[in-house]
C-alpha cells in the first residue's frame, strides 16, 4: 500500500517544456515515475522527453487518462493551474511552486472545496512512494521502501528524516512534502492521518516549524484516534526570533503556541516521541519501531 501515488498513477507535468519542468520531469522519469504527458499551452501536439504535449490538463485527462499532476508553474500563473487541474478531474494535485500570493491561495482553497480533488503544497518538495513514483523534487536514491511514513513542512529534513530511517535499517512507505506557506492544501493532520489508515506503515515521522496551529491539530487528532502507531516528532526553528519570518512563509511566530517549544511541549502531552535534534530522528524510529516489536 501506499498514499497518494504509487506505481499505476498516472501523472502529468504543468509547465512541461519550462527548464523547471524539464529537468524535474526527466529526473521524475529516469526514476522509474509512470509520466503520460505534460502540459504547456500552445504547444500540444508536440513531444517532450518522449512524452506527448497537451495545451490543457482536459486534454492530458480525456487523451492519457491523467489522474495526478505536479505543476512546475511562474507563481502568477499557478493558482490557474491548480484550478484547471481540479476541473479537469484530476485527483491528486502536487505544486511545487514557490511564492504564490497568498490572496491566489484564498480562492485556490476555496475553490477546492467544491472538487474532490486533494492538493499537496504549494512550496513542497513534492511525494515520494520509493520505488514506485518519485512525483516531486526530492533525491530518490536516498528513500528505500519500508514501513515508516513522513510528513514534513520542510524539503530538506524530509530527505534528512528519510536517510536516517534508512540508514537505521528501515525504509518509507510514502513521504509527503506539504509545504511551508501560510495557506496549503493537505494539512499536517490530513497527511498523519492518511498514513495512520495505511496497513503498511508502522511508524511515522513528523517534522513541523515555528508558525500556525497545524501540528497541534495533527498531534490532539493523534491522541483522539488512540495513538494507533508511534509518531517521532520534530519541531525546526527552536532559535527563531518571534515576529520574524524564518525561511518559509509560514514560518512566524504571531501568536500563542506557535513556537518551536510551544509545540514540542504539545506533541509531548499528546503521546508524540519529540526529538530536540534532527539528527536524533533515525535513533528515534529505531527505538519506537524496537518497542512494537517486542
Amino acid at each position: 500500500m501506499s498514499v497518494l501515488v504509487n506505481k499505476d498513477s498516472k501523472i502529468i507535468v504543468q509547465g512541461f517544456t519550462g527548464s523547471e519542468g524539464t529537468f524535474h520531469a526527466s529526473q521524475m522519469i529516469e526514476y522509474g515515475t509512470n509520466i503520460v504527458g505534460g502540459v504547456t499551452p500552445g504547444k500540444g501536439g508536440q513531444e517532450h522527453l518522449g512524452k506527448p504535449v497537451f495545451n490543457t490538463v482536459q486534454d492530458a485527462v480525456d487523451k492519457a487518462q491523467a489522474d495526478t499532476t505536479i505543476i512546475f508553474v511562474p507563481p502568477a500563473f499557478a493558482a490557474d493551474a491548480i484550478m484547471e487541474a481540479a476541473d479537469a478531474g484530476i485527483k491528486v494535485i502536487i505544486c511545487i511552486t514557490e511564492g504564490i500570493p497568498v490572496g491566489d491561495m484564498v480562492k485556490v482553497k476555496a475553490y477546492l472545496q467544491n472538487t474532490d480533488a486533494r492538493l499537496v503544497g504549494p512550496n513542497c518538495p513534492g511525494v515520494i512512494t520509493p520505488g514506485e513514483a518519485k512525483v516531486g523534487i526530492m533525491p530518490g536514491f536516498i528513500f528505500k521502501k519500508g514501513n515508516v511514513g513522513i510528513v514534513s513542512k520542510s524539503g530538506t529534513l524530509t530527505y534528512e528524516a528519510a536517510d536516517q530511517v534508512v540508514k537505521q535499517g528501515y525504509g518509507i512507505t510514502t513521504a509527503i512534502g506539504i509545504g511551508g506557506d501560510p495557506i496549503i492544501g493537505t494539512t499536517t493532520k490530513e497527511a498523519v492521518e492518511m498514513l495512520m489508515n495505511d496497513p503498511e506503515t508502522e511508524a511515522i515521522v513528523m517534522i513541523g516549524e515555528i508558525g500556525g496551529q497545524l501540528e497541534a491539530e495533527a498531534a490532539r487528532w493523534i491522541k483522539a484516534d488512540g495513538n494507533r502507531k508511534p509518531v517521532v516528532g520534530f519541531i525546526a526553528g527552536q532559535t527563531a526570533p518571534a515576529g520574524r519570518t524564518m525561511g518559509h512563509a509560514g514560518a512566524i511566530v504571531s501568536g500563542e503556541g506557535e513556537s518551536a517549544q510551544a509545540k514540542m511541549e504539545i506533541l509531548a502531552e499528546n503521546g508524540i516521541h519529540v526529538v530536540a535534534s534532527p539528527a536524533k530522528i533515525g535513533e528515534a524510529i529505531a527505538s519506537v519501531l524496537a518497542g512494537v516489536a517486542n
